[in-house]
């Protein structure tokens, strides 16, 4: 009886390995004819095999691969909105290469507006900007938080004039409304907020895609105000080697590292390593002769090893990360022990019955973060072949972040233990016009924190269920609706709704709409570490909240030509409101900062309209403008959120000779004024706002490439702006008027920076 069922089972599993030895994979991409000489990937096509229901659609790499049916004459059919279809017959290839060309009267308009360096997908119901390496590439990008200064859809500006902390902001408000992912991975949140964008380097960085507005519930309920997903170089097809080394003259070093290795078929692996420093002598610098250094020292490691495995039916990727970061910053006494300096003070003394003198060193300021963080993650997918839009997916990873800081006397610590699951399954509802995305994810937050002599520790365990249905109609209409559930061990269950709509209004004239809900905890310290380069002290008042926000948004985005050239145009309008929002309020008390649940209205509208546009052959102009109008009821007044400029303007242009031997590009940014809380009272008793001048920044940066070398050579900040003063009561730290949080504009000045790549394809 025993042997019955080991017979069947070897039975069942002879008549899969047939199947699967008979059937043939056929693998390839779908390419853009129209472009001489280019041939840009076309991610999101449609591909099947004609007649039959078999078929799949290319990736953002343009690639796909799908199962040959038994009628091994059935033609393989490929469409692309804009495209003409064609229709093509395997005999016996395995890897083929198909290359679509555009109909007649769009050929200048779909083929042009894939050559820029970002752009908008043409395909997602989400509005879904992609930065491409190409445009990375403009500028040192020698991390995440660099990637986006020729980007105007994300703001990036420093916290402070001492730690060195770059933050971002989308849509008026600061980047933790932002869910930020590395390859749909929850990566920069909780304690890593403030530094994280440090963590990722720029050359590790493949592809970054900013989508603004609710987003996926596929991805969770943190996101409010949009998603940033970041690509890596991936193992399968990077570079075997690439090498990156940087080096400016604030004495900042850096070199980076990439290999990548296929080691058959099925399994490649990847290493990707970075190591910068900025210290010693040419690394203190004090400009603005404030007794500070103007930006902190530093030294940091950062490594990932990625495997992955390429089946047929079942494909998967996993792999760790580690980082070790030091920063050091203050006076610069706090680093020269020549500097310090003694005093004669007069102290009580018990043997002699009076005050004697004595001397005393005098305290200096210094700052400090050391930050180690290890991470494992694991991307696990089962595909049919048979069905190719039916799928499964488990996405997992565990994280454990630790950090010990010191601000003057203060002192911090924090650690933050995380696990992350989310598992998927996606198919069809009849035909590929209806499909669904289902699925159930698991994220546990433990944190321990201790500030001076308080500690604070809480365990957030999540375990939630969502649905998302996708509804095409013909090439014009499209409607995402998602639904997800969560329950909060602390804070019970909540529910988040999100719905996209997209109508094609002309073959390139696309119009979005969204509206969804987001929801996230908190962590009033760890997020606003800047604010504790000062004196004032922090109040918490109340039991502190999740946040809860709904964000509304609409875009116009219309591909054309001008003079004969291609150009796009981008014109859209957001709106987030708050139903609760943690409130930081330096207003009410020069000496404090309070932090509070909100207690009234608290909303942030953005409108911004982007055009690019390419006057001349390899030359490409972008030009965009924002205007942002964001409020806080802070105490029992709505009034304008400190530190956001209401005008924005950003304008680059860049240029590449013949097959890109040179490179010259050129990004200047238009900052309007910002409210500053006031510090000081007048002579009325009141605290009057500050606001800050407008001004400029100027980059630019020059490329030369050669068949396996790049050199390049370039300047940021060239007008040598400064925030003149940028800490206040900078002569006594210690004192009760000492601040450095309140930062509008650059520390230090002009910068300049040269650096090459090597790569070995």
């Amino acid at each position: 009886m025993k042997s019955k069922p080991v017979a069947l089972t070897a039975f069942l599993l002879l008549v899969t390995f047939h199947l699967t030895t008979t059937a043939q994979t056929i693998s390839g991409i779908v390419r853009d004819g129209s472009s001489a000489g280019q041939k840009d990937p076309l991610p999101g096509a449609s591909i099947y095999w004609l007649g039959t229901t078999q078929g799949t659609t290319s990736d953002g790499e343009g690639k796909f691969s799908l199962l040959q049916p038994q009628d091994q004459h059935t033609p393989l059919l490929i469409s692309f909105v804009g495209y003409k279809t064609d229709t093509i017959h395997i005999h016996g290839q395995t890897t083929i290469e198909i290359v679509l060309q555009s109909n007649t009267t769009l050929a200048e308009v779909v083929v042009e507006s894939r050559s820029f360096g970002s752009r908008i997908s043409a395909v997602d119901p989400m509005k879904t900007e992609t930065i491409t390496a190409k445009e990375l590439q403009k500028a040192a990008c020698c991390n995440l938080s660099e990637s986006f200064e020729t980007n105007a859809s994300v703001d990036v500006s420093y916290s402070d004039a001492v730690t060195g902390a770059k933050q971002i902001q989308m849509l008026g408000l600061d980047g933790t409304y932002v869910q930020i992912n590395s390859e749909n991975v929850p990566s920069i949140r909780g304690l890593s907020t403030v530094y994280g964008l440090n963590y990722t380097p720029g050359t590790w960085v493949s592809s970054i895609d900013v989508g603004k507005g609710a987003g996926s519930v596929v991805n969770g309920y943190e996101s409010i105000t949009g998603q940033i997903n970041v690509e890596l170089q991936k193992p399968e097809d990077s570079e075997k080697l690439y090498l990156n080394a940087y080096l400016n003259d604030m004495g900042r070093a850096e070199i980076n590292l990439n290999s990548a290795h296929k080691l058959n078929k099925r399994w490649s692996t990847g290493f990707l390593l970075h190591s910068s420093r900025l210290g010693d002598e040419l690394g203190r610098m004090d400009r603005n002769n404030d007794g500070f250094l103007d930006t902190p020292m530093f030294t940091q490691y950062n490594g990932i090893n990625r495997w992955k495995y390429d089946g047929d039916r079942l494909k998967a990727q996993f792999g760790v990360k580690a980082l070790y970061e030091n920063r050091r910053g203050g006076q610069m006494a706090f680093y020269d022990q020549s500097m310090r300096h003694t005093e004669i003070v007069m102290e009580y003394d018990p043997s002699m019955g009076h005050e004697m003198p004595v001397e005393k060193t005098m305290h200096v300021y210094g700052t400090g973060s050391t930050v180690r963080r290890v991470e494992a993650f694991s991307k696990t997918g089962i595909i049919f072949p048979q069905t190719p839009y039916k799928g499964i997916g488990l996405v997992t990873s565990v994280v454990n972040h630790e950090q010990d800081a010191f601000f003057g006397l203060n002192t911090y610590r924090g650690r933050q233990r995380t696990l992350y699951a989310n598992l998927i399954y996606q198919s069809i509802i009849g035909t590929t016009n209806h499909g669904i995305k289902m699925g159930a994810s698991y994220l546990l937050d433990d944190y321990q924190e201790a500030y001076r002599d308080s500690a604070f520790a809480r365990t957030e365990s999540v375990p939630g269920v969502f649905g998302e249905y996708t509804w095409t109609s013909g090439e014009k209409f499209t409607a995402v609706a998602g639904l997800r559930a969560d329950f909060h061990n602390l804070y019970g269950p909540f529910v988040t709704p999100r719905l996209h709509l997209k109508y094609n209004l002309t073959p390139t004239t696309a119009l979005r709409a969204s509206a969804g809900s987001g929801f996230r905890v908190p962590n009033p310290i760890a997020e606003n570490t800047p604010v504790l380069v000062s004196s004032r002290q922090l109040v918490v008042n109340g039991n502190l909240l999740p946040e809860r926000a709904w964000n509304y948004g609409a875009s116009l985005t219309h591909d054309f030509t001008a003079l004969g050239r291609n150009a796009a145009v981008s014109l859209d309008f957001y709106r987030t409101d708050f139903t609760n929002q943690l409130v930081m309020d330096m207003d009410t008390d020069p000496g404090k900062i309070f932090f509070y649940n909100l207690n009234g209205k608290s909303f942030a509208n953005s409108a911004q309209a982007e055009v690019q546009f390419q006057p001349v052959k390899r030359m490409d102009v972008k030009a965009a403008y924002k205007f942002y109008d964001v409020r806080t009821t802070i105490g029992d007044e709505l009034i304008r959120r400190p530190f956001v400029s209401r005008h924005r303007l950003l304008f680059n242009v860049g240029y590449a000779t013949k097959f890109d031997k040179w490179k010259f590009d050129f990004t200047t940014q238009l900052i309007g004024a910002r409210r500053i809380p006031g510090k000081f009272t007048d002579a009325g008793g009141n605290r009057p706002d500050t606001f800050s001048p407008n001004y400029a920044l100027m980059n630019a940066q020059i490329t030369r490439s050669f068949r396996k070398w790049d050199v390049y050579l370039g300047g940021e900040n060239l007008g040598n702006f400064r925030q003149p003063d940028p800490i206040i009561g900078a002569d006594q730290p210690f004192g009760p008027d000492f601040d450095a949080s309140l930062i509008w504009g650059p520390v230090y000045g002009r910068m300049i920076y040269a650096g090459m790549r090597f790569r070995i394809k």
